[in-house]
């Protein structure tokens, strides 16, 4: 339909499948949005719009109101035609009247805009009647000077460094404070072991095995109801929930300001109720003085967020792989091309350095030896070899001469060669290239499709799932409290029965949250 435009907006801080499905979900639901795909890899949403009800900085803002970096990348109709232009020397509405109804009467301009407190002067034109460097002609000839806005050609969207610095960071400060924990956890473990074969050697009766368990090191109290193994596990936990999980911190709350649960919502859950419900216990243990050191669970957000955190940091690293080829392919693009003005007998009268963008179809570009070909074109002067073996894969250097085709982005040897352009802009094959490697990893598989929708309710069922498992337990423990404690062992049974349900339901319920983190539909 006529009516409706295309834009791509370049997203950063997407960081899994429910990222992408809260974009596509709220963006659908708004006004003048026909569609909208977005790519995880590649960074990139495409979005088609009816531009008479939204306009692209608009679709941009929407998307940082949830939480994520958005800059407009292109507008395209069909990726040529539009020119961005900054326009210097206006100085009140009647300056930009003049610019806009003199462009407006210019055979071949399609539509234009220009912005007084910007100086951008944005215009759609058709290539096959008019160039951009006619465009800005007449506005010259208008008395005001204009420069194109240039382009990013840098494939910076593609640059993964930033977020793999982020979470090399994040592991690097979690796997710290986390070894200390896992020695504390491995020394418990072989010391609880080596109890229970002594036990069950010398029939020690259960007064005894827990003096014995007593004595150990990391179970002798500082304070009533504060073990050594309690008070180092705070210690370590603290830097870790603070530093290491900063950003899942700041990801779960842009996620929940906009009503949705990713995974990052998931791991701050399990973590922080795991750090809370043991920073109380030890609280009311030391309140009640003690003698059974409580069961507490800080150990878990250092070991969770080292394990994910990792995993972040190598899904970053594979992003930035798999963009590569990506980033490669935009940067053989030329910046800059010689046009030369011929005259009778194909004589040089003048030639000019201009921008990429503002070459037209029919000039005659001039290559030098070494230099690269910037747009496709037809040879009319001169012979030379040719690498193209960025594009075709053709391991030998092509000859070429006059009446044949040359490819942008290639590579002239030995000779100067005069050509006409005939494919410029986004019609340059390797444009198309580039055009068509996004929009493959803009695609989705109809699994990939199924597994972000499912992704949006994961969240949501494993926190119902904790929480309906913590009301069973309590259920359970108060119709058959025997049940209770066969599986909490270690309790403290100077506390009433009511309270020993309560804690083993909380740490049944924590426990639901903490393995659901690392899932691998998560992971995936």
């Amino acid at each position: 339909s006529k009516t409706i435009s295309k834009c791509y907006v370049q997203v950063t801080g997407m960081t899994c499948a429910s990222c992408v499905a809260n974009i596509e979900r709220n963006l659908r639901r708004e006004d003048g949005i026909h569609s909208i795909l977005v790519a995880l890899m590649a960074g990139k949403a495409e979005v088609r719009y009816n531009p008479a009800v939204i306009h692209p900085a608009a679709i941009a803002e929407l998307i940082r109101e949830l939480g994520f970096g958005a800059t407009v990348m292109e507008n395209c109709g069909e990726g040529d035609g539009i020119l961005e232009l900054v326009v210097r020397g206006m100085t009140c509405a009647s300056c930009v009247h003049k610019i806009e109804s003199t462009l407006m009467k210019t055979s071949g301009v399609l539509y234009c805009s220009v912005a007084l407190a910007t100086n951008k002067a944005h215009i759609k034109y058709d290539p096959e009647a008019i160039g951009p460097r006619d465009v800005m002609q007449v506005i010259k000839d208008l008395g005001f000077t204009t420069s194109l806005v240039k382009k990013d050609r840098s494939a910076s969207h593609l640059d993964h460094k930033q977020e793999i610095r982020q979470w090399k960071r994040s592991f690097v400060v979690s796997l710290v404070f986390c070894i200390p924990v896992m020695g504390l956890m491995i020394y418990m473990m072989v010391m609880d072991s080596q109890l229970s074969a002594a036990h069950a050697h010398h029939n020690m009766s259960s007064e005894e095995l827990e003096a014995l368990h007593s004595s150990m090191v990391l179970e002798y109290q500082l304070l009533p109801g504060l073990s050594v193994m309690n008070f180092l596990s705070f210690l370590l936990c603290v830097p870790v929930q603070v530093f290491g999980g900063w950003h899942f911190y700041i990801q779960a709350c842009r996620a929940l300001r906009h009503n949705t649960a990713n995974m990052d919502v998931l791991v701050v859950l399990a973590t922080s109720i795991a750090f809370l419900y043991s920073f109380i216990i030890l609280l009311v243990a030391m309140a009640e003085r003690a003698r059974v050191n409580p069961v507490t669970f800080f150990d878990t957000p250092p070991m969770l967020f080292v394990f994910i955190s990792l995993g972040r940091w190598l899904e970053h690293v594979a992003k930035g792989k798999t963009s590569e080829a990506l980033a490669r392919l935009i940067s053989l693009q030329a910046t800059e091309a010689t046009i030369v003005t011929l005259g009778p007998d194909n004589v040089l009268l003048s030639e000019e350095q201009v921008d990429v963008e503002l070459v037209q179809r029919g000039d005659i570009v001039r290559v030098l030896p070494g230099g690269k070909f910037p747009v496709d074109g037809r040879v009319i002067e001169g012979h030379s070899m040719v690498d193209e073996s960025l594009i075709t894969g053709e391991a030998m250097p092509v000859t070429k001469k006059p009446g044949n085709t040359v490819i942008a982005g290639s590579i002239n040897q030995n000779g100067s060669l005069l050509i006409s352009a005939t494919h410029v802009g986004a019609d340059t094959t390797l444009s198309q290239i580039v055009k068509l490697v996004e929009e493959a990893q803009t695609s989705k598989a109809p699994i990939q499709q199924f597994a972000d929708k499912l992704s949006g309710y994961f969240v949501p069922f494993i926190v119902a799932v904790s929480v309906v498992t913590l009301f069973a337990w309590i259920i359970i423990g108060f119709v058959d409290f025997e049940i209770v404690e066969k599986y909490f062992l270690g309790y403290n049974p100077s506390i009433s029965a009511a309270e020993v349900i309560v804690r083993f339901a909380f740490q049944a319920s924590i426990t639901v949250l903490c393995i659901a983190c690392p899932c691998s539909l998560g992971l995936a």
